[in-house]
């Protein structure tokens, strides 16, 4: 086999932990990691909006990953952690329970979403890759903030 036919098909996602459950988002769409300081509440804002924030000189909205999926966000002890993204010239922050590691997958291993997977779950995920002991579920960046958009306009 050409190793370059492997390296193709080879896809780096930044993991993250939200209420329990790991999640990988292309690395291709994550700008930053972060720890979100001086957030300003958005008065009638949908809940899962948890503010705004100056980050760098550029206005982030910060969404609650774990509200937006119905998960509960737990308590690590540590600070709050956000994952950078942008769409349509937008800024956002992903509310995140922990940062882990970068892992480099094959694409072919991706899975099709499990039947039984929540509606809110499956709605946002492109797929899973079965690791050791846990689902790395792949979140649609676009997915989630399209959702989050139309959410704010309702």
């Amino acid at each position: 086999m050409n190793s370059d036919n492997v390296e193709r098909n080879v896809n780096e996602y930044v993991t993250a932990m939200v209420g329990g459950q790991l999640f990988g988002l292309p690395i291709r769409r994550v700008q930053d990691v972060f720890i979100p300081e001086r957030l300003t509440r958005v008065p009638l804002a949908p809940p899962e909006i948890a503010g705004v924030l100056n980050l760098r000189g550029r206005i982030v909205t910060l969404i609650d990953l774990g509200f937006r999926l119905g998960l509960v966000r737990e308590d690590n002890g540590g600070p709050a952690m956000a994952i950078g993204v942008e769409m349509n010239g937008e800024s956002y922050g992903l509310l995140i329970d922990s940062v882990d590691e970068v892992l480099k997958l094959d694409g072919a291993a991706l899975e099709r979403n499990p039947i039984n997977l929540d509606p809110r779950l499956a709605s946002v995920s492109t797929g899973i890759f079965r690791l050791d002991g846990q689902l790395l579920m792949v979140i649609d960046v676009d997915r989630i903030l399209d959702i989050s958009i139309h959410a704010a306009a309702a």
